[in-house]
């Protein structure tokens, strides 16, 4: 397959690439693009196609072409406004659950929302409980909002930078996957087709981390928690500041590459 060949250079999963294109021009899942296998194009698909493939060779996210990403049990609505919500991430979102009692009450906000995708699948999965989540970004929030109806779920969405829009709220649980990346880092140039604002503090990395736990304790109710993504090599840093903030019971749990990703702690 020529889309195959030609994304090759800039995708480890090429076939899959080229699949997934193939099916969005032509309006077919993988499965019924395999057994139809022979279908034509017609002119207005091939272009559209190669002009697809053409974006896909330019390192752009192969889910901006698709203008959708799963994440959890979700199929979210992603563009060039927000971060494509990686698998990693359910990690943080695993650790909220258990967190969340089924059936009980609590109060959650996400801090630096993006698509959405931390709050609406604890919103699906816990439907009592009442959450709230900030972006600064006005365009990420409009994405989130279409998610939120995208899926059926309620969620409270604020603008504003991190704490900002909730000055006299108080949450039983608070989770975040803040900008980490430092400046000058490598990774950011494979990660250009994304916001920057949403990858980088500009600085250390660390920046956005220290703002959210240094404002944590003024919003956490007693025994309430803090979760944060982070980077691979940040764990030891954010657990630092968590336990020099006040939080007791501090951690980090590991992704699947045995990698510390999340760190969280109580509010004594």
């Amino acid at each position: 397959m020529q889309t195959q060949a030609a994304v090759a250079a800039v995708s480890d999963s090429a076939r899959l690439d080229a699949e997934l294109l193939l099916g969005h021009v032509l309006g077919l899942s993988r499965t019924q693009l395999r057994l139809r296998h022979d279908q034509a194009l017609d002119e207005t698909r091939g272009l559209r196609l190669a002009t697809l493939t053409e974006r896909r060779c330019g390192g752009e996210p192969i889910a901006y072409l698709l203008g959708a990403q799963g994440f959890w049990s979700l199929d979210l609505e992603v563009n060039a406004a927000v971060l494509v919500p990686r698998p990693e991430t359910e990690l943080l979102v695993e650790w909220a659950l258990e967190r969340l009692p089924v059936g009980e009450t609590r109060r959650v906000v996400d801090l630096g929302t993006g698509s959405g995708a931390i709050a609406l699948a604890i919103a699906v999965e816990r439907p009592q409980v009442q959450i709230s989540a900030s972006d600064i970004s006005a365009d990420a929030l409009a994405v989130a909002c279409r998610n939120a109806a995208r899926v059926a779920a309620s969620v409270d969405f604020h603008e504003g930078r991190w704490w900002q829009p909730f000055a006299a709220a108080r949450f039983d649980l608070v989770v975040s996957n803040p900008p980490y990346i430092a400046a000058g880092d490598p990774h950011l140039a494979a990660l250009g087709h994304e916001p920057a604002l949403a990858l980088s503090d500009g600085a250390d990395g660390l920046q956005a981390l220290c703002e959210i736990i240094a404002g944590a304790p003024a919003q956490l109710r007693p025994n309430g928690w803090l979760l944060l993504e982070h980077g691979h090599d940040q764990g030891a840093a954010v657990r630092a500041l968590l336990s020099a903030a006040g939080f007791d019971s501090v951690s980090t749990r590991r992704d699947l590459e045995a990698r510390e990703r999340v760190s969280g702690g109580r509010w004594r």
